[in-house]
């Protein structure tokens, strides 16, 4: 208990960075979406605290804490988004449904690669990649899953841009405006990270709901060039739109 606490708590991973907090946080959005054991990583809160931690006046409650470089944190933070989900597109695409045969464990679910797919056909490949990218666990399956599926590497990396600016970004921003404005923000972290990783969730849980209604929950089946479900003959169904 006292493990998954200090994981959804970023206070802890700053801490446990201290003087390297900077590029930890950079390490960590990368891995998150470029390593599929690090779907669990805490993105969202720990870009708005990162932006909240910016702030001299912030970093004084984390002991050892130095600012963190908000400059720095602007301009490379995107590109290790960018550069995390185009190594999991590549990977994907190189090989395909492998990476996924898998049992069940603690840690990884079949749900959270089939959670991902229904996101990529539910909205289109372009719109599914920007959207992943504000929703949890599905930000890290979705890039594999886009290359699997096929989507065409440039339109893929155009989109992965653009969800990978607004994502960190907005986050970021939003994270120093808080750290400016509110005093002893360091107190409402946790509950903040709570709080993010909840409205995280709203999307998918709407969407499940609506599906429902749709269609009794069915989830369209997927295509791809590494569709093994895919009958003899039929046409590739590659996501180039």
């Amino acid at each position: 208990m006292d493990l998954l606490h200090n994981i959804l708590d970023p206070k802890w991973w700053l801490g446990l960075l201290g003087p390297f907090a900077t590029i930890g946080v950079l390490g960590i959005i990368f891995a998150e979406t470029g390593l599929l054991l690090g779907f669990f990583l805490p993105g969202d809160s720990l870009l708005v605290a990162a932006g909240v931690f910016s702030t001299a006046e912030a970093a004084k409650a984390i002991p050892g804490l130095e600012p963190l470089s908000f400059p720095l944190l602007l301009v490379l933070a995107p590109i290790c988004a960018i550069l995390g989900a185009q190594l999991g597109h590549y990977l994907g695409a190189r090989y395909g449904r492998k990476m996924f045969d898998r049992p069940d464990s603690k840690l990884f679910k079949r749900e959270y690669v089939e959670k991902a797919e229904y996101y990529f056909q539910r909205f289109g490949p372009a719109r599914a990649v920007v959207i992943a990218r504000f929703i949890p666990i599905v930000r890290t399956f979705l890039n594999p899953v886009a290359g699997m599926l096929g989507m065409d590497a440039k339109r893929f990396f155009l989109w992965n841009c653009v969800g990978a600016v607004l994502w960190t970004d907005g986050m970021l921003i939003f994270g120093r405006l808080v750290g400016s404005a509110v005093p002893n923000i360091d107190r409402y972290i946790l509950p903040g990270a709570l709080v993010i990783i909840v409205l995280s969730l709203i999307p998918i849980v709407l969407e499940v709901v609506k599906g429902r209604k749709e269609g009794g929950g069915a989830v369209p089946a997927p295509q791809g060039k590494h569709h093994r479900a895919a009958p003899t003959g039929s046409p590739g169904g590659d996501a180039h739109s």
